[in-house]
This record gives C-alpha cells, structure tokens and sequence, in this order.
C-alpha cells in the first residue's frame, strides 16, 4: 500500500487525496517510554487523512501529545478541538483545500496551552 491516494478520510469521510498519518509520530519512534509501552507493529499503526485533517491534527495537537493520549482515531475523533473541525470541514464542498474555521487556535496559541 501506498502513502498517498484518493479515497475517503478516515476523519472527515470526503473523498479526497489522502496522506498517511503515524498514529503516533515517527520522531517518537526511538523514545525510551513509547519503546517501552509499544512494539514496532504498534508503532507503525497508522491512518489515511486527507489534507486538511491531516494539518488540522497537528495544528491542534504536539507530537509527544498525540503519541501518548491521541493516537488512535476514535481518539482523534473525541479530541474537542479536532472533532469540532471535522464536522466542519466535512460539511465544505468542493475540491480545494479548506482553511481552518475562524476561531481555530494557531500553533502559536496552541503552544501556550
């Protein structure tokens, strides 16, 4: 299988260019608590995302974050920020990429968390 193809998002459900996403992120692949807490296989679990949910994920949360507490996608789903953008997103039409609803935190805000 490949990293990249047009199917439906595992997030949002439209059916765009999809990218995969490391459930939990590949920079922490050598970190000792995640090499304790996860094999190899689980490590490599991963989902299709389109674009916009894909940078949405990472907008709202850090890395060590999503590794730890989000990194699943129920997880993703129930996260209040993320869900609240892809019943958003899901409901835009058209084949551009979408920008975040107003009102969404930026990295910058994110990291002030």
């Amino acid at each position: 299988m490949g990293r990249s193809r047009i199917d439906d998002c595992e997030l949002c459900q439209r059916e765009r260019q999809l990218t995969f996403h490391h459930l939990i992120p590949v920079t922490l692949h050598t970190n000792r608590w995640f090499k304790e807490r996860y094999s190899r296989e689980e490590m490599g679990r991963g989902a299709m995302l389109c674009t916009d949910c894909h940078s949405a994920v990472h907008t709202f949360v850090s890395e060590k974050t999503l590794g730890r507490d989000w990194n699943t996608v129920a997880l993703l789903r129930s996260h209040p920020d993320i869900g609240r953008f892809v019943r958003w997103v899901s409901r835009q039409q058209g084949k551009q990429r979408c920008a975040a609803p107003a009102g969404s935190p930026g990295r910058r805000e994110r990291a002030r968390r």
